[in-house]
C-alpha cells in the first residue's frame, strides 16, 4: 500500500498516466475533485481555489484573494485523501504536503515542449507561437507560486524519487516503472509512517478551521496532541488563545490542545 503523486507540466500527460496507474493498481485516483471537495467544506468559490493554487502569489495579493484560506482548505482535502492510503493523486502541490513521509512516492512527468505546443495549438485553435507563449506563462506562474510559498522550485529533479520523460518512454512504459519502483520496500507503508500521514493530516484541519481567526497560524500534531503557534498573542489581547483553543478542541480527532506565541523574527 502506497501513496503516489504525480506532478506535470501542462499537457506532459501526467494525468494520463495518473489513470493508468490507479486502474492498474486498483487505487483512487484524484485531481480536480479535490478543489471542489475543498469548495464544499469551506464555502470558497471553486474558481478562488484555482485561482488560488495556479495563479502567481502577486495576481492573487492584487485581486485580494485570501490565499491562505485557499491554500489551507486545499491542503486539507489532499491529506483527508491520503489518509486512506492506496491513492494516486495528479496536481500540483500534492509533494509538498508529505515531502517526508517514507510511503509516498513522488513522480515528475515531462513531455517535449515542442509537442505540448503542438497540442495546445490545436486545443485553442491559435499560432504555435501563441501556444508557446501561453505555456511558457503558464510554467512560470506555476513556478512562482511553489517557491512563494514554500521556497520550492518544482522543476528541480531532487524533489522527485522518478523523473519520466515522456517520449521515448510512453504512458504504459511509465505505469510499469512507477509500478516496479513501488514494489521497493521502502515505498511500502508501515505504522510509523502512516501515523505521520495521520499527523499531517489532522494538523491541516486544524489550520483550516482556525486561518479565519488567525491567519498567520502553525500547527502540528502528534497522535491527537495538537500544537498552534501563532503571531497573533505577540500583539493582540491573549483572549485570542481561548478562541484558538475551542476552535481546535472542536475537530475529530483532537485529544489536547496547547497554544503558544510564534518566535519573533530578529530581522523584524
Amino acid at each position: 500500500m502506497a501513496i503516489i503523486t504525480i506532478s506535470q507540466g501542462s499537457y506532459s500527460k501526467g494525468k494520463e498516466v495518473a489513470e493508468k496507474l490507479a486502474e492498474t493498481l486498483g487505487y483512487e485516483c484524484i485531481s480536480r475533485e479535490v478543489i471542489l471537495e475543498a469548495s464544499n467544506e469551506f464555502n470558497i468559490a471553486e474558481i478562488k481555489l484555482v485561482r488560488a493554487i495556479h495563479d502567481a502569489p502577486s495576481i492573487l495579493d492584487r485581486i485580494g484573494y485570501r490565499k491562505e484560506k485557499y491554500i489551507a482548505s486545499i491542503q486539507a482535502e489532499i491529506l483527508k485523501h491520503f489518509r486512506k492510503d492506496n491513492v494516486v493523486y495528479c496536481g500540483l502541490a500534492g509533494h509538498f504536503f508529505v515531502k517526508d513521509v517514507a510511503h509516498v512516492l513522488k513522480v515528475r512527468i515531462i513531455a517535449d515542449l515542442d509537442e505540448r505546443v503542438k497540442i495546445e495549438a490545436q486545443r485553442e485553435g491559435i499560432a504555435r507561437k501563441e501556444a508557446l507563449r501561453i505555456l511558457q506563462s503558464d510554467d512560470e506562474e506555476r513556478r512562482k507560486w511553489s517557491t512563494h510559498l514554500y521556497g520550492i522550485d518544482t522543476h528541480k529533479p531532487e524533489l522527485y524519487d522518478l523523473f519520466i520523460h515522456i517520449k521515448n518512454i510512453t504512458t504504459d512504459d511509465a505505469v510499469h516503472i512507477i509500478c516496479e519502483t513501488l514494489a521497493l520496500d521502502r515505498f511500502k507503508t508501515s505504522p510509523e509512517s502512516q501515523q505521520h500521514v495521520e499527523d499531517l493530516a489532522l494538523a491541516a484541519e486544524v489550520r483550516a478551521a482556525l486561518v479565519d481567526l488567525e491567519p498567520d497560524v502553525d500547527v502540528i500534531a502528534s497522535k491527537g496532541n495538537v500544537q498552534v503557534h501563532t503571531a497573533a498573542l505577540l500583539t493582540r489581547e491573549r483572549n485570542v488563545l481561548k478562541d484558538i483553543e475551542v476552535i481546535a478542541g472542536s475537530i475529530e480527532g483532537v485529544k489536547q490542545v496547547s497554544v503558544g506565541a510564534k518566535p519573533k523574527n530578529p530581522l523584524d
